[in-house]
C-alpha cells in the first residue's frame, strides 16, 4: 500500500472537478509519506518527533528519497518542520514520476493555446486500487484529501482516526494547511494594496 501515490493519482482524477492548491496538496503528499514510512518501519514517533528507524528499501523511489532525508541525529525533527522541508515541491514530483512509470498521460487541452497538457491517470491497477481505497472512505487517505481541498471534511471518517500517530501526523498537517492559507490571504492583501497604490498615480 503506497498512500502518497494513492492520493496523488486520486487528485489527478479529481483534478478537472476541484481545484487543488499546488501547497496544500504537496504538504498532503509529505504526510502520506510519513504513514509509508512508519509502515515501513522507517521511522517512529516519539510524541510530535520523528526517530528515523533502520533504513531498508521500500522499493519506491520517491519514498526511499524521503527515507534517506529523515534526519538522523538528535535534534531530530518535529513532524510539521518535516512536512514544510519535504514538501517543497513534491506535488510536482509525484506527477512527474506517475508520468515515468507509466501511470499516467498526458491529456491534451484545447488546440491553440499555450496551456500545458493536464497529466491524468491511465487504467492500471495501481489506478483501480486508489480509487477502490478513495470510494471506500478509507479513513486516513479521506482525511490527506480533506487537507489537499479534493474532499469535504466527514465527521464519520475523523471519528475512525483514533491511532495517536495518525492523529499527530494530521494535527500537523491541519496546521500547515492553516498556515499556508494565511500567507496566501497575507499576499492576496498586500497585493490588493499594491494595486490601489498604482492606481492612484
Amino acid at each position: 500500500m503506497n498512500t502518497a501515490r494513492d492520493l496523488a493519482i486520486v487528485t489527478l482524477d479529481m483534478a478537472s472537478d476541484h481545484t487543488v492548491e499546488q501547497g496544500d496538496l504537496s504538504l498532503a503528499l509529505a504526510a502520506a509519506e510519513m504513514f509509508d514510512l512508519l509502515d515501513a518501519h522507517a521511522l517512529v514517533l516519539d510524541g510530535d518527533l520523528i526517530t528515523p528507524s533502520a533504513q531498508a528499501p521500500t522499493g519506491d523511489r520517491l519514498l526511499d528519497e524521503a527515507a534517506s532525508a529523515l534526519v538522523r541525529q538528535q535534534p531530530y525533527e518535529s513532524v510539521e518542520d518535516w512536512l514544510w522541508r519535504r514538501g517543497r515541491g513534491l506535488s510536482t514530483a509525484y506527477v512527474e514520476d506517475l508520468e515515468r512509470v507509466g501511470l499516467t498521460a498526458r491529456a491534451p487541452g484545447p488546440r491553440f493555446t499555450l496551456r500545458a497538457a493536464r497529466s491524468v491517470p491511465v487504467d492500471s491497477a495501481a489506478r483501480r486500487q486508489a480509487e477502490e481505497r478513495w470510494t471506500s472512505g478509507e479513513p486516513v487517505l479521506a482525511a490527506l484529501g480533506t487537507a489537499a481541498g479534493i474532499r469535504d471534511e466527514s465527521d464519520e471518517a475523523a471519528e475512525k482516526l483514533t491511532d495517536e500517530k495518525v492523529t499527530t501526523v494530521l494535527a500537523a498537517l491541519g496546521n500547515a494547511v492553516m498556515e499556508l492559507e494565511a500567507v496566501r490571504q497575507r499576499r492576496a492583501i498586500e497585493d490588493a494594496a499594491f494595486d490601489n497604490v498604482w492606481r492612484g498615480y
